[in-house]
């Protein structure tokens, strides 16, 4: 009987026990029971909501957050044609499945958990290489966390995967606080010299429960490879002093106020591979790969609710709890019942992250307008009744200003034509494989994508705030790179606008191109004018116009 399915015969356990007052809307789907929690259909929350979402709106949203890029002119015209009544069903379905909503998770995980540190021990590449193939997996978000906190260095196989311990130089202070923060949405950093000076619920014990866990571990260089992996000590214990009062304790490993785990009573051999100069210790019994067991057993309810409030952050623009990492009784979610029934359903559907974003996006919540109507009272942000502005990441601003200009579709056609010059008999049979085409789009266009990261990325995690700067205005003002992308030539966008003959042709392009939507009467008339006053130099005012439009708020913004 394997760890997974026992872990699953508990928590259905637990569900039978609870399930005897289950709700009546328990039988629904569940984004429509996200929904019911939430208001939808109550009078006063119906009054002061936005409405859903018009179509354009959806698909430019939708796609940003599953993909990381905006859809293409023509993905918008098609889906603004489409009159089937489950379209965005099938919309969401088909972002989940393919190869770009892989790419937009190791990008958010990438961050989330490395939080853009500069590399060590293990390149960036192998380490985000080993997240794309694990999203394309769909692998449980269980099973991609025991594989980073188990994982030693020593196998080449599984070495991509320990880039979060070896990276970070196995340092107590960086190690523990930041198990504390991504894995159980709780900054412990101010607990580790006395309990937490304003959070009654961060105590010395937990901090140094999970500082336990590697108390004993080490970083070791192997003299022959050159390569850093983790040893191992049998022995150390670990106690703690507060500053403020000076209470003395101790703890072996332990999640929070779980209980502690105490080494086995009696081991008569302490070592697979004993201490010795140059030689990598291997304890018999290792406190460090309990680590893993004991962050994702049913039990720690804290590391369940914490990836779902990461994503359902992702998706909606703010978590239950903000900020992410720092969960505590007088910083609680904002909606208990809604965290509990994504948390229980997580766990039904063994830790399947696809699924989760799927039913936030197929939710009314998700698909609220981003505007409010005139006669109601402005939402509370933290009701979730008008669908919040998220500003863009590096990588998502990178690949949709590449997108609107025409940069990936060219980019796209050349790395087809190259692979077809280059292998006559299978090039276009290759080049017809999803998977294909997006890594060697993304090979073709990374070194965009960094400098991108260079200008607007910070460091730390999942955020939902928008900063800009001096640096940032002059990137996106007069940096060579947007420049070379807004100048007409081949077919990027420029140049397909000024084949057009008329002002309204125009501005429908531009649109779509960019703001993914049809434009309004009053924004045709705009570029109009602007195309009177600037007709004299068309090489100066078209490019001027698309800058304008990427530089502007609603294309900054995921809305």
């Amino acid at each position: 009987m394997n760890l997974r399915f026992i872990r699953k015969l508990l928590c259905c356990t637990a569900l039978l026990v609870a399930g005897s007052a289950l709700p009546a809307y328990a039988a629904l789907p569940l984004h429509q029971q996200i929904d019911s929690l939430l208001g939808a259909g109550k009078e006063p929350f119906e009054k002061n909501s936005s409405a859903p979402a018009d179509d354009a709106t959806f698909l430019r949203r939708v796609t940003l957050d599953l993909t990381g890029t905006i859809p293409s002119s023509d993905e918008v015209r098609t889906f603004l044609a489409d009159d089937s009544a489950d379209k965005r069903t099938q919309l969401v379905d088909r972002l989940l499945a393919s190869p770009e909503h892989a790419r937009r998770m190791q990008y958010l995980f990438d961050t989330m958990l490395m939080e853009r540190r500069p590399d060590k021990h293990v390149p960036a590449a192998e380490w985000q290489a080993y997240l794309r193939n694990s999203f394309l997996e769909n692998k449980p978000w269980d099973v991609l966390v025991n594989e980073i906190l188990t994982a030693d260095g020593t196998d080449e196989k599984t070495r991509p995967a320990a880039k979060f311990l070896l990276d970070r130089e196995l340092k107590a202070e960086i190690v523990t606080r930041d198990l504390g923060r991504m894995f159980l949405g709780r900054d412990l950093e101010c607990a580790q010299c006395h309990n937490h000076p304003n959070v009654d619920d961060y105590l010395q014990r937990h901090y140094y429960g999970l500082n336990a866990f590697l108390n004993r571990s080490y970083l070791f260089n192997d003299p022959k490879t050159k390569k850093t992996s983790i040893g191992e000590k049998a022995e150390g214990l670990v106690s703690f002093t507060s500053v403020f009062t000076k209470e003395e304790g101790k703890t072996a490993p332990r999640m929070l106020d779980l209980p502690e785990i105490p080494d086995p009573a009696e081991v008569k051999v302490l070592y697979k591979v004993k201490p010795a100069k140059n030689v990598r210790s291997v304890p018999v019994y290792s406190r460090r790969l309990q680590l893993a067991d004991a962050m994702t057993n049913p039990a720690n309810v804290a590391f369940q609710q914490n990836i779902v409030n990461r994503l359902w952050a992702m998706m909606m623009g703010r978590g239950f709890v903000e900020p992410l990492d720092m969960w505590h009784a007088d910083n609680p979610p904002s909606h208990p019942q809604v965290l509990d029934l994504l948390t229980q359903s997580f766990q039904e559907h063994d830790f399947d992250m696809r699924f989760l974003l799927r039913e936030l996006a197929l939710s009314q919540t998700y698909q609220r307008s981003s505007h409010v109507s005139a006669d109601a009272k402005i939402p509370q942000e933290i009701n979730y009744g008008v669908g919040l502005l998220k500003p863009l990441s590096p990588e998502q601003l990178a690949w949709s200003m590449m997108q609107a200009t025409g940069v990936t579709d060219r980019t796209r056609a050349e790395v087809k034509a190259k692979e077809i010059k280059a292998n006559p008999k299978q090039g276009t049979q290759k080049t017809e494989d999803p998977l294909w085409r997006e890594e060697n789009l993304h090979k073709a266009l990374q070194g965009n994508v960094t400098s991108f990261v260079i200008t607007f990325g910070t460091v730390g995690a999942q955020s939902t705030r928008f900063d800009a700067s001096a640096n940032q205005a002059l990137f996106l003002l007069n940096g060579p790179l947007v420049q070379s992308w807004i100048r007409p030539g081949g077919n990027n966008l420029t140049a397909q606008l000024k084949k057009l003959k008329t002002a309204p042709e125009i501005a429908e392009e531009l649109y779509l191109a960019v703001f993914s939507r049809l434009p309004e009467q009053a924004e045709i008339e705009q570029v109009t004018a602007y195309l009177q006053v600037s007709q004299d130099q068309p090489d100066q005012g078209l490019p001027q116009l698309v800058w304008a439009a990427l530089s502007s708020d609603e294309f900054r913004f995921n809305h």
